[in-house]
């Protein structure tokens, strides 16, 4: 006997009894708080492209879910295998694996993802065979970034796979092979001609052999390491893809053969909502080049990166929460593989601590969070949707300039492309002196009694040279490509196979920065100096009136000191000027900083001034805006005056000249 099913229940309206409150009524309520303030200056961000972020925005309708995963499908956990001992390596592959991560990144010298300087170095067959013992290369994604030395390292797994009696139509590997970007990054070039008969010969030797994965890769790293913007990014991408793309056809690909021989590579950095539209927006391009050009719109393999320029030296553990945002935005953006760069990256070598907590940062939000199982997450969402409908339209009208002038390498020849992301990294880089742009313990929080995480000391290990050299053919269809199997099958090394350099094409290069780097740099010579006089260089905070008074103060001069490298603790409140100058004489600074409130300063921050500066101090500075006073505090020894908006960096470097003097 069956029963009919139990109908489902009524939704809850939970607000049903709440009227539905309207954007002019938000609007009139946000108004009544900004006090005559300009809305648009306070409320509405903009991105380094120049995108207005508003602080509302309504659901998207008729909104559909990107194609991008398969629906429940999670990313691949790739980590990084970059030591510079192939064998080290490989027992740090095989815990990795083992701990959860199911795809790997093998990182050579010269790589766009060595930006350190030492990374892997695969000479042979023998180093790579070391790699991947025990690896089982048909079970997991692999991605090769090699940077000049990707077609070297294909031939080479070419040669393991055919002598491995492996199928190579059972295995993932993204070859990465990619001229334009090892151009990008290192500013040289043979020329585009030599350069894409070798990359097409390469490609067609590896698709001969029925290598299911993809060949090229455009990265889009190279801009993001150098500062530029998101637009910028994908703009790069789409060129560098389209410039492949015909290469290809060229080459006697078909077109959607030749478009699936691509992959790409994008950043994730901890601008979240950033970050995800960007990667929905990469596959809304993909979608229109291919759509443009007659095809249907295929998979596109993406692969995320958490990015380098975010990660900082100074209170690295802040580099858990940037790349746990970047880790997020990039799975809930559709990413088909992700790989976290370990908190410890921008000290040196990650240790398998920080391996782990790289691994577990994705496990976690996959097996715990199950962030996978919602295709396309963001889909609807009006704030993700407008920033990812801004970001096709002006990264599209970017590529197409750069098209006009010629396509991707034309526009790097020509230096447009470099000086467009050169903007961009002056302006952020002018916002983060200015503490517009926060960074957690480097511009702002610092901690300047932390200890320092351990990293592995690297062992010298460089590439073998003085082999004999091999002639090989002429680049053509994968003629080239077959002699290189054979030679590295024989047991040749890199060297007997690599020529002089003949590059005829200098540019600017597009060298990676990070972020944090100069108040590192700053905090460096004082931890110096604190090492090696076991004192650390202090600012003594001359403090006036009670604490209600000087605290807010005290406390942005201690936060902006301590962000060079200075210890710069607050004192207790002084009984009198003869108090705080004895306090000075006994601190053993040389710097003071006179901090109180606007009031105080009127009465008394003159007469303290010339007391600190008979008593010593060779640089003097008052926290807050001095003015009507100015004249009048400068003329009694105060040198300058640190604010809210100001240059920190400019502070701190006259900071530091004091002690240098």
């Amino acid at each position: 006997m069956t029963t009919a099913p139990t109908p489902p229940a009524a939704p809850l309206a939970l607000a049903a009894e709440f009227p539905l409150a309207t954007e002019a009524q938000w609007r009139a309520a946000v108004d009544a708080v900004l006090k005559g303030k300009p809305f648009d200056k306070v409320l509405v961000g903009r991105t380094a492209d120049g995108i207005d972020v508003q602080p509302l925005y309504p659901r998207k309708a008729g909104a559909a879910p990107l194609a991008g995963r398969a629906p429940g499908i999670p990313w691949t956990i790739a980590q990084r295998a970059d030591h510079p001992d192939p064998a080290v390596a490989n027992g740090q592959a095989l815990e990795d694996l083992a701990g959860g991560a199911s795809g790997l990144v093998v990182v050579t010298r010269g790589a766009i993802g060595d930006r350190r300087g030492d990374a892997m170095v695969i000479d042979g067959l023998a180093d790579l065979d070391a790699l991947l013992a025990g690896v089982m290369i048909d079970l997991i994604p692999l991605r090769i970034d090699a940077g000049t030395s990707a077609g070297h390292v294909a031939a080479m797994i070419a040669a393991k796979v055919e002598r491995d009696g492996r199928d190579p139509k059972t295995l993932s590997i993204a070859f990465g092979i990619d001229p334009i970007g090892a151009f990008a990054r290192r500013g040289t070039l043979e020329s585009w001609e030599g350069a894409a008969a070798k990359a097409s010969d390469a490609v067609l030797g590896l698709r001969a052999r029925g290598f299911a994965g993809t060949q090229l890769v455009a990265d889009g790293r190279v801009i993001h390491d150098a500062g530029g913007a998101e637009a910028q990014e994908l703009a790069y991408v789409l060129g560098t893809a389209v410039q492949y793309w015909r290469m290809l056809e060229a080459a006697g690909l078909p077109p959607a053969e030749a478009l699936q021989a691509i992959s790409v590579v994008l950043s994730a950095d901890a601008d979240q909502f950033l970050s995800t539209a960007k990667m929905r927006a990469m596959r809304k391009l993909w979608a229109r080049l291919e759509t443009a050009s007659g095809l249907a719109p295929s998979h596109l393999d993406l692969h995320a990166e958490t990015a380098w320029r975010m990660v900082t030296k100074v209170d690295p553990a802040v580099n858990w929460l940037r790349t746990t945002t970047a880790v997020f935005a990039a799975g809930i953006g559709g990413a088909d593989h992700v790989m976290v760069e370990p908190w410890t990256a921008a000290i040196g070598l990650p240790d398998g601590f920080a391996r782990r907590i790289a691994r577990n940062t994705q496990l976690i939000l996959i097996e715990e969070s199950n962030l996978h199982r919602v295709a396309d997450a963001a889909a609807g969402a009006g704030g993700i949707e407008a920033l990812t409908d801004e970001l096709c339209q002006r990264a599209w009208a970017l590529f197409q300039d750069w098209e006009k002038a010629g396509g991707t390498v034309a526009a790097l020849s020509a230096g447009r492309i470099q000086a467009a992301v050169g903007e961009v990294r002056t302006a952020r880089a002018a916002a983060i002196a200015k503490r517009r742009e926060p960074l957690t313990g480097a511009s702002e929080f610092p901690n300047v009694n932390e200890a320092v995480p351990e990293v592995l000391s690297p062992p010298a290990r460089e590439t073998r040279r003085g082999a004999a050299p091999i002639d090989l053919p002429e680049a053509g269809r994968g003629e080239r490509f077959a002699a290189q199997v054979r030679a590295f099958a024989g047991g040749a090394i890199r060297a007997a196979l690599s020529r002089a350099k003949s590059d005829t094409v200098f540019v600017d290069p597009m060298a990676p920065i990070r972020l944090a780097a100069p108040f590192e740099v700053l905090r460096a010579h004082l931890d110096a100096i604190a090492a090696e006089t076991g004192m650390r260089p202090k600012v003594f905070l001359a403090v006036i009136g009670p604490v209600a008074a000087f605290t807010a103060r005290a406390a942005f001069a201690r936060n902006l000191f301590e962000a060079g490298g200075f210890d710069a603790p607050i004192p207790e409140p002084f009984a009198d000027h003869a108090a705080l100058v004895a306090a000075f004489r006994a601190s053993g600074a040389v710097i003071a900083c006179l901090c109180s409130t606007d009031e105080l300063y009127a009465s008394q921050a003159a007469h303290v001034a010339e007391a600190l500066k008979a008593a010593g101090a060779q640089q003097l500075w008052l926290a807050g805006r001095p003015g009507d006073l100015e004249d009048t505090l400068k003329a009694s020894g105060v040198d300058g005056f640190i604010f809210a908006g100001g240059d920190v960096l400019d502070f701190l470097n006259r900071a530091h000249a004091a002690l240098d003097a």
